[in-house]
């Protein structure tokens, strides 16, 4: 009777120790042979804590008999939660697995999927300087498909009528765009995030992720994200994805269910980020703003990631390099960069670039002084020995100088195109200035076309031509080709800018004409290996003119710009130092005119450019 009792109460215990285990959530989806990066499964559901870990290959849908060598689990750690169970595993060949976690006589099972990595993978091309990349707002760009404008998965639906709602751009949209896109000259496009972001209302912008592994219903599906990419390549056409390892989405599912504590940066109330991520190098900082830099949160429904915990750090590098494999994507762009912890941020790209040590990497770098941008581009000889491992960083201290030369009539000392020159003054600070992002505005500013005086498009469209011209990677922003103007007296509100792309009789004369001008530029860009890769050298005027060379051992383009209200003849006398060395006698591509630069009433009219290709003597 004793003995009786004894085992009744053992196998009571039993039960309850060890409760069904639960599976719902499986990252990274799958993996492929032959990577670079080790696999580490993380997996939530219910009581997966010291679960019992094994694997057995599936044939015909079936479980095979005996050991399973294609996908062994060497490793295992708990997580803070109960709910969770991150699994190391040895990746030798592909197939579909069927992973067993068994807690006493119960267990729950997951079908994994092993791919062959396709080959050339590892060393796939990217995007640079030969490349214009063009920027969409894909909640606003263009609706593809109405019938995921809302749906039943997701709790913002679309409404029109709302300035700070969704409005239905989508996947569709963007790939019935490709030849518009194709045609302005732009080479790769990078849409703002397309994961899930399922916050009850302000979810357009796509920022804050609520799921990282799967492209949000209204905007399609990862099948079709992928097929988008396919069928870009077959235009000609590379895709960049946005990520933003910086902060997740209240709305993630792992909110109700942190893994561990510090999984994000917490505080006893909201906190947010300082905005002050100078503090990273800057010797004079306190830990408390270095720290409130990195931790503090960027916004309400935005938590800040903690980086430093090591499970989502490599979370966080399989997730890049997933979304690169399963893709096929040709780049990526990182938001906030700055505000992640910044050793982890840096290890986060260095695993990237040895999965892809080709592949492009812009991270966004929201500072204007030069030096406080060029600290974070990789290769830089930083004086603490730090280096991020970021190849490319926005240049807004260009974009500053080109808008405020032209936000005015440029008139007074320093002013006007002298603001250019300044800018590039600072390229020395640089691993690479061929590795700078250049552009004149993105979907968080002003459009140009605002800011320019009186929005003549003839300042729009020196501006263009001091884009395609100079060093760095040009992006455009969708809808600059049009110069759309704002939808609002204040430019400054972003959801009045984010407005979606004119189609057919919405694009009146003038539009078009800018689209053209841009489209030929654009297009002679292309075919100008020494605007992608050449040397810069300027020349400094104060009558609101700019001239510069770009040059190599062969060729030379000259610009000259003239954004004052006079004609300007271009002191060309001065130039004999790079001058001497080509031909004077060139075509200006954008007009088709001959040039002969030994002249010396070469003039510019007001508000416009002089562009002429020149050969070696």
């Amino acid at each position: 009777m004793k003995k009786t009792f004894f085992f009744a109460v053992v196998l009571l215990i039993s039960q309850m120790t060890f409760a069904a285990p639960k599976i719902q959530h499986v990252e990274p989806l799958c993996w492929w042979t032959n990577m670079e990066m080790p696999l580490t499964i993380m997996f939530h559901g219910e009581d997966l804590s010291d679960a019992q870990v094994s694997v057995q290959q599936l044939n015909n849908g079936k479980a095979m008999r005996g050991a399973c060598h294609g996908l062994v689990p060497r490793t295992q750690h708990n997580a803070e939660s109960p709910n969770y169970l991150f699994v190391d595993f040895g990746v030798f060949q592909p197939g579909t697995y069927r992973i067993t976690l068994k807690k006493g006589k119960k267990s729950a099972t997951w079908d994994y999927s092993i791919a062959e990595r396709r080959a050339g993978s590892r060393e796939r091309s990217s995007f640079d300087a030969s490349d214009v990349v063009y920027l969409i707002m894909s909640d606003r760009f263009v609706d593809g498909d109405e019938s995921n404008n809302s749906t039943k998965e997701t709790r913002e639906a679309a409404d029109k009528s709302n300035v700070n709602g969704r409005w239905g751009g989508d996947i569709q949209g963007i790939i019935n765009s490709f030849d518009h896109i194709a045609k302005l000259g732009c080479t790769a496009i990078w849409p703002t995030p397309l994961l899930g972001d399922d916050e009850e209302a302000w979810s357009y912008h796509g920022y804050a992720c609520s799921d990282y592994y799967h492209i949000d219903p209204r905007y399609g599906s990862n099948s079709l994200y992928a097929q988008m990419v396919q069928q870009a390549h077959a235009k000609g056409l590379k895709i960049l994805m946005d990520m933003v390892p910086n902060h997740c989405g209240a709305a993630h599912w792992w909110m109700a269910d942190l893994p561990y504590k510090d999984w994000i940066n917490q505080f006893e109330e909201f906190t947010n980020t300082n905005n002050c991520f100078t503090a990273n190098y800057d010797i004079n900082a306190s830990d408390f703003d270095r720290k409130l830099s990195n931790r503090g949160w960027f916004d309400h429904p935005m938590p800040d990631m903690n980086l430093e915990n090591p499970d989502l750090l490599k979370y966080f590098q399989q997730w890049a390099i997933w979304w690169v494999e399963y893709a096929d994507l040709d780049g990526l762009r990182v938001d906030t960069y700055p505000y992640i912890e910044k050793q982890p941020g840096a290890d986060w790209l260095a695993a990237i670039r040895k999965e892809y040590p080709n592949l492009n990497i812009v991270g966004e770098c929201w500072t204007r002084p030069a030096p406080a941008v060029a600290y974070w581009q990789s290769g830089v000889k930083n004086f603490d020995g730090f280096d991020s491992n970021l190849p490319t960083v926005m240049d807004f201290p260009t974009e500053e100088a080109i808008r405020q030369a032209l936000e005015n009539d440029g008139k007074g000392w320093g002013n006007g195109l002298t603001r250019v020159y300044d800018a590039l003054t600072m390229d020395y600070l640089y691993a690479d200035v061929n590795k700078l992002l250049t552009f004149l505005g993105n979907h968080d500013m002003a459009r140009i076309t605002d800011v320019v005086k009186d929005k003549d498009p003839r300042r729009v469209k020196l501006a263009y031509v001091l884009l395609a011209t100079m060093r760095g990677i040009p992006q455009v922003l969708y809808g600059d080709e049009y110069a759309m103007t704002s939808k609002s007296d204040d430019p400054s509100n972003h959801s009045y800018l984010r407005a979606p792309l004119p189609q057919g009789t919405e694009v009146t004369p003038e539009m078009q004409d800018m689209f053209d001008f841009q489209s030929k530029l654009f297009t002679w860009r292309k075919s100008e290996p020494v605007l992608h890769f050449g040397k810069t050298m300027h020349f400094l005027a104060r009558d609101n003119t700019y001239a510069f060379f770009r040059y190599n051992d062969d060729e030379a383009v000259f610009v000259f710009a003239n954004a004052s209200d006079e004609v300007r003849v271009a002191p060309t006398e001065n130039y004999a130092e790079i001058l001497d060395k080509y031909n004077p006698v060139g075509i200006n591509p954008l007009t088709g005119e001959k040039v002969d630069l030994s002249r010396l009433d070469v003039a510019a009219p007001a508000l416009s450019t002089i562009v002429v290709k020149l050969q070696k003597k």
